[in-house]
Formats: C-alpha cells, structure tokens, sequence
C-alpha cells in the first residue's frame, strides 16, 4: 500500500506501522521515521479509528477572512488610486499607511507583514512609482529644462 501511495508523510507513517505490526518496539519504529514515540502512538490511533485515510495530514478549517472579498477589492482600488496627501499626509502608501487605513475604514488591526501578504495576493508590489508634488507646475518644468544646462 505504501508503494501505491504518492504523499510522502502517509508512506512514512505507513512504514513506521508496519514496523509496529512486524514487532518492532514503538520508540524503534517512530525513531527509523523520524518522528516521537509520542506522535507514532497518535498516528495509531487514527490509524486504528480512521483506516489509512486517517493517515492523511488534516488541514486547518477554512477560517473566514479578516476582510470580505468586497473589502479587498476597494483595498486594490485605494491602492492603485494612491493616497490623498492633505487627507492621508503621505504622497505614497506604506504597509504602515495602509494599515492605519484599514483600521480607520473597517476596524481592523493587521500588521505590517500580514498587509505585505494581502498586497501580494492582490497581484500588487511594493515597488512604486517616484512620487510627484500634487501641484507641481509642468509649464515651469518645461521652462526649466530648456534653460537649463545639459552635460
């Protein structure tokens, strides 16, 4: 069974009970697949309670997320749009300035790290633009490159 299997951690654990039932001691067979006598005896039992499909790793339950789908979209679009620098004090956002933001629209604490993982999932980077003044004048940029001096 344990050749036709392709998840490692159950062919692992299949062998570690097949030394068991070969007559092996528990701490012999948990110590030749790298695992504590202790969490052999727990793959036993749901072994003995489950069959081999107790064998398998569990994962954790669907935990609902912090922020609704609905939420995470209009964080992308605050994203995108950028701040507003009289409103927000800032001319380009932060995972700290987002935070707050987050926390001021929805009441939701996150940290930093957790809101460079949401950005990630948003397909968005951290990489940004060079920030420009809002009221920058492009006629006096223009003017200014003319008369100025080129190397």
């Amino acid at each position: 069974m344990a050749g036709k299997t392709a998840d490692g951690a159950v062919v692992r654990r299949l062998l570690a009970l097949a030394l068991v039932l070969e007559g092996r001691s528990h701490e012999e067979a948990a110590s030749l697949n790298g695992m504590t006598r202790q969490t052999l005896r727990d793959w036993v039992h749901r072994y003995n309670t489950d069959g081999v499909g107790g064998l398998r790793s569990r994962t954790g339950g669907d935990r609902p997320g912090v922020l609704s789908s609905e939420q995470l979209a209009e964080l992308r679009e605050i994203v995108i749009n950028g701040p507003d620098p009289e409103r927000h004090g800032v001319v380009r956002w932060r995972c700290s300035d987002l935070c707050a933001e987050v926390a001021a629209r929805w009441s939701v604490n996150v940290c930093e790290q957790t809101m460079g993982k949401w950005l990630h999932r948003l397909d968005l980077t951290r990489l940004q633009p060079r920030p420009y003044h809002p009221k920058k004048d492009a006629e006096a940029e223009a003017a200014f490159k003319k008369t100025s001096l080129s190397w």
